[in-house]
């Protein structure tokens, strides 16, 4: 009995063995299609949030010119309507005709166009808009059009993009195709490759936007086959690994699943013995290259010498209670290594992140104030920061932290803004002073780039609740200088500096906020923007 049991086991362990090779290819399916579904997503709302800016830049055109205009095709008309087109690069075309498409007058010549579809409303506006062809323009057009009167109206021309389908994608393997939301097919662009009929069965990553107000949807779609291929070296390099530890990882993946101690992982012992670190990732002021403060990040420093990473222990510190200790343990730290430097600059801002689970404990606040309160950085000073990919309710208790902290004197910032559950409603409800602007929207940021709609719309959205916005992740000038332009004026990334030990962010600190930096010889690359 105990002999065929015995059996039975090393015949399971065995096959199991062979569970992490194949749980490869599944995790890592798994996580292609995350990553690459949120590509297309983001691609889906870059192309409609132009649409919707050329049609909003269209009526505003037509407002413009009739509302200082006393009657159509008069002089005055024509150069208020010259005027306005000078004043966009969207508006190609202003033309009054009649119900019958009898053309009375425009601003340049013969407007020259073919309708591609219906005339349609445009929600929420007394203007209609409908699909052309206009000109020489190879994409599609759209006529924006008023009414005038009982049988005119005024219609001005604007691109549906602004570019060439050839230079619509930069990955040629994606298919982007915009329509109407009843079916009708406007344009489609891309790889023609892999999306017949003759594919079935094929898989594909599929991402859609409707345009805000518009009848318009935008669908991006790329066959899975063609983004799996480029993860094949990671593919192999997992493959590999777990063909060499394949019984070691079974025991850490059935401990995992159990509930255990995560493996090698003594948490409470290193925050108790202060192995949780803080590092300090500089902020950056670019338009006078000084230091404005940091973001406190964390590193776990074994006693062997190894460092462990935030993404390898943080998740497990929330779902185990152990972040709230683990930052507090941190707070003690920044105040000792940052206290003498904080006196020096009092302007500096020192971030420090939040988890969920300290608005539902709710004793944050007496926590900063015994660790902050008489010591040499003043409760202004703070930041607290909590993230927005796991929103908090907005409960009572949620509200008092929150209350509580701004009682202090400290600010309260959303991280990755934009990649979550914020909305309007949800940053005025908690009283949000800095959002910080996730950096896959810094990442759109390439040499030449003009607009990024979304990162636009981000800045504009905390321009308009009055909040101080932050940039992560800036990794080149030209997205130091793209922010800069459009009055981002804060950011943190591997453009200025990586996290760093206490004594090097305080020499740093130093260095950049010293009247004579300049002369010192110290490197200073935002300087070197700022300038």
């Amino acid at each position: 009995m105990n002999s065929r049991y015995s059996n039975v086991l090393t015949l399971a362990a065995a096959i199991v063995a062979f569970v992490p090779i194949l749980a490869v290819d599944y995790l890592l399916d798994g996580y292609v299609r995350t990553h690459e579904r949120q590509t297309m997503q983001a691609m889906a709302d870059a192309v409609a949030h132009r649409i919707e800016d050329n049609v909003s830049d269209g009526l505003v055109t037509l407002d413009t010119v009739m509302g200082n205009s006393p009657s159509l095709c008069t002089p005055t008309f024509i150069d208020n309507a010259h005027r306005a087109i000078a004043s966009t690069l969207t508006v190609k075309q202003v033309l009054v005709e009649n119900a019958d498409h009898v053309q009375y007058c425009e601003a340049f010549g013969r407007a020259d166009y073919s309708p591609l579809s219906q005339v349609l409303t445009v929600p929420g506006e007394t203007g209609t808009l409908q699909v052309v062809t206009y000109a020489d323009m190879e994409m599609p057009a759209l006529k924006v059009s008023r009414a005038y009167g009982a049988n005119r109206s005024v219609s001005a021309f604007v691109p549906l993009l602004g570019h060439s389908a050839d230079t619509l994608l930069e990955n040629l393997a994606t298919r982007i195709e915009i329509s109407l939301t009843n079916g009708t097919t406007i344009l489609t662009a891309g790889s023609a490759e892999g999306y017949g009929g003759s594919a079935s069965g094929s898989e594909f990553i599929a991402a859609s936007s409707i345009a805000e107000g518009l009848p318009l949807r935008v669908e991006a779609v790329v066959p899975f086959a063609t983004v799996r291929a480029g993860y094949a070296d990671l593919d192999l390099s997992f493959t590999l690994m777990a063909g060499l530890v394949g019984a070691t990882f079974l025991l850490m993946a059935l401990h995992y699943v159990r509930g255990a101690n995560v493996p090698d992982f003594d948490l409470e012992r290193a925050i108790t013995n202060n192995e949780i670190r803080p590092y300090y990732q500089p902020v950056i002021n670019l338009r006078t290259g000084e230091l404005e403060g940091c973001e406190v990040l964390c590193r776990w420093e074994k006693r062997n010498g190894v460092i462990v990473p935030p993404t390898a222990f943080i998740d497990y510190a929330e779902a185990t209670g152990l972040a709230i200790p683990m930052t507090l343990s941190l707070m003690e730290q920044v105040k000792r290594d940052l206290g003498d430097v904080a006196a020096e600059m009092p302007d500096m801002k020192i971030s420090i992140n939040l988890f969920a689970g300290h608005f539902r404990d709710g004793a944050i606040v007496e926590d900063v104030q015994a660790i902050f309160g008489g010591s040499k950085i003043s409760y202004r000073q703070l930041v607290f920061e909590i993230t927005e990919r796991r929103p908090l309710d907005d409960s009572t208790q949620t509200l008092a932290v929150i209350s509580g902290l701004h009682a202090l004197g400290a600010k309260l910032a959303l991280d990755d803004t934009g990649t979550g559950h914020s909305n309007l409603a949800y940053l005025a409800t908690l009283g949000v002073d800095v959002i910080k602007i996730d950096r896959m929207f810094v990442d759109m940021i390439k040499s030449g780039t003009s607009q990024v709609p979304i990162l636009d719309g981000l800045i504009a959205m905390g321009r308009d609740l009055g909040t101080q916005v932050v940039a992560e992740g800036v990794e080149t000038e030209e997205q130091a200088l793209y922010l800069r332009a459009r009055g981002v004026y804060l950011a943190q990334g591997f453009l200025f500096a990586w996290a760093l030990r206490p004594q090097a962010f305080i020499e740093l600190a130093r260095a950049l906020n010293s009247p004579s930096r300049h002369q010192t010889g110290v490197p200073d690359r935002a300087a070197g923007i700022a300038a």
